[in-house]
């Protein structure tokens, strides 16, 4: 049995851990089923690319980081209730 040192980001880790412990698995399962995938198709068994994202999503995450758009604003509380009442 053959021991594979893999450096990954504490973060990256500590959330795949979490996915897998709820799927009723581990990282060294995992390991070794990609492996015999790799083994077996001859290839990396998924596809790698890099996301394309549209012009509306690009601006909305630009907006959100501004901060642009996350809020309605109202001059006064009764504005707001009317505009929350319409809503149901």
């Amino acid at each position: 049995m053959a021991t594979i040192n893999v450096n990954v980001d504490d973060k990256v880790k500590e959330q795949a851990k979490e996915t897998l412990d709820y799927l009723g698995t581990n990282f060294t399962n995992v390991i070794n089923m990609l492996l015999r995938q790799i083994i077996l198709t001859g290839s990396i068994p998924f596809e790698i690319k890099i996301p394309k994202l549209n012009d509306e999503t690009i601006k909305a995450i630009v907006n959100a980081e501004k901060g642009i758009g996350l809020s309605k604003e109202y001059s006064n509380l009764d504005e707001m209730w009317k505009d929350l009442e319409k809503e149901d």
